[in-house]
């Protein structure tokens, strides 16, 4: 065992003796044949699976580059902010932020339309605004915001709050009553001409005002209710009618104003019934002409005034008004005042609406028949029925078929009597 052993260290040193000269040697062989100038053979040619291996690839197509091998940044250069989309790709290939700010800043492009049929085919996103209620935002963004965080939520609670004060005043209050008795004579309130244009114009507006109610707050109330498809199809309906009811409602108006402008031109008279508040919260109803000063803030602000608005504004977006673009900024515009003035004006509808049904005895009736008791015209509209016992104003102004007796004007002592 220990020969076996002492053979295999014997083996062991012979063969490191021999790598160590191998080593010492090879270097001075290599170097030997240069020296002595001896051409050498050429290394053999690699594989080619080798050279495809070692050879960098060539890369075809756009190449992206690392922005961190940017030396220095491209952002350091005091024109970067004002370079062209061409400027910017040169030093950031893909940064497409100048085209952008352009568009986003409203830069009008080319466009093959003409301006007549698609004003702003060239704008893919409109110039930065700011509406009262939004912030400075592109000007879709801003009426999204004037609609959704203003119009919307505060429209809503305006009409709950004035249904919910009618109701308050109803159950309170009661409707307003005749004291005294009725006579059995009639004096023609409204004639059959004033009464049509006072139910169409009232029924065009009920359309209008139920169908921009599903269309404006629809979705909160009856799309849970009815679901998608039946809600779509409702809202699309109503819009349908909305358009078409529209038109009518302009022409009904101008009957409106010019038929019954001339009853309702202010007088002295109106700011004692103000100061006494109609009446509505105990007393007396003060004196006034036909009518009194309540109705004649209806006709003025809300028929007059916010009816001219909703109106114009109304053919606006049906784009009925000639000389105008119609661009969206200008549509967006156009919708934010009509929502508005049409939510004032339904508010102040809604109290005409109440008197003129629940609140007050035989309102209703004389604009559906047109006749009024003395009693009632001398109570509510003194001044008016002082004019007819004058003789200023006859008491029947129109000849309809099978209509009763004119009222003869009643005596001092008939009047007292009643």
């Amino acid at each position: 065992m220990s020969v076996t052993i002492r053979t295999r260290h014997a083996f062991h040193a012979l063969l490191a003796t021999a790598l160590l000269g191998w080593a010492a040697v090879a270097p001075a062989q290599e170097a030997k044949p240069a020296a002595s100038g001896a051409v050498t053979a050429a290394p053999a040619p690699a594989s080619p699976a080798a050279a495809s291996a070692a050879a960098p690839k060539a890369e075809g197509g756009i190449r992206s580059q690392n922005i961190f091998d940017v030396k220095p940044e491209a952002s350091a250069d005091p024109n970067y902010l004002n370079q062209t989309n061409g400027e910017r790709n040169k030093v950031q290939p893909g940064n497409n932020a100048p085209m952008w700010r352009q568009v986003s800043g409203g830069v009008t492009g080319y466009s093959s339309l003409p301006v007549s049929q698609a004003p702003e085919a060239g704008n893919l996103i409109q110039r930065f605004v700011q509406y009262p209620g939004s912030r400075f935002t592109n000007a879709g963004e801003a009426w999204r915001q004037v609609r959704n965080d203003w119009i919307i939520p505060y429209g809503a609670a305006l009409l709950f709050v004035t249904l919910l004060a009618l109701a308050i005043f109803y159950f309170t209050r009661g409707p307003i009553r005749l004291h005294g008795t009725e006579t059995g004579r009639k004096i023609e309130r409204f004639t059959p001409f004033e009464r049509a244009t006072h139910w169409s114009n009232a029924l065009a507006f009920v359309t209008l005002a139920i169908s921009g109610i599903v269309m404006a707050f629809g979705k909160f109330f009856l799309l849970p209710v009815l679901g998608s498809a039946l809600f779509g199809w409702l809202a699309y309906v109503l819009k349908t009618v909305h358009n078409f009811v529209g038109p009518l409602f302009v022409v009904t108006t101008l009957f409106m104003i010019f038929t019954f402008i001339r009853s309702n031109w202010p007088s002295k008279d109106d700011f004692t019934w103000l100061r006494h508040g109609g009446g509505l919260f105990g007393g007396k109803e003060p004196a006034s002409h036909r009518f009194n000063a309540g109705e004649k803030a209806v006709f003025w602000g809300g028929v007059l005034f916010l009816g001219s608005i909703v109106i114009a504004s109304g053919l606006f977006l049906d784009k009925l008004l000639p000389g105008f673009v119609y661009t969206r900024g200008e549509m967006q515009i156009a919708h934010m005042v009509h929502a508005v003035a049409t939510l004032l004006m339904m508010a102040m509808i809604m109290g005409h609406i109440y008197i003129g049904t629940l609140g007050m005895d035989g309102a209703y009736k004389a604009m559906r028949e047109g006749y009024v008791d003395e009693a009632w015209a001398r109570e509510h509209h003194k001044l008016w029925y002082d004019d007819i016992q004058a003789g200023k104003i006859p008491a029947q102004r129109s000849q309809p078929a099978g209509a009763p007796e004119p009222a003869r004007p009643a005596t001092a002592q008939q009047g007292t009597s009643a």
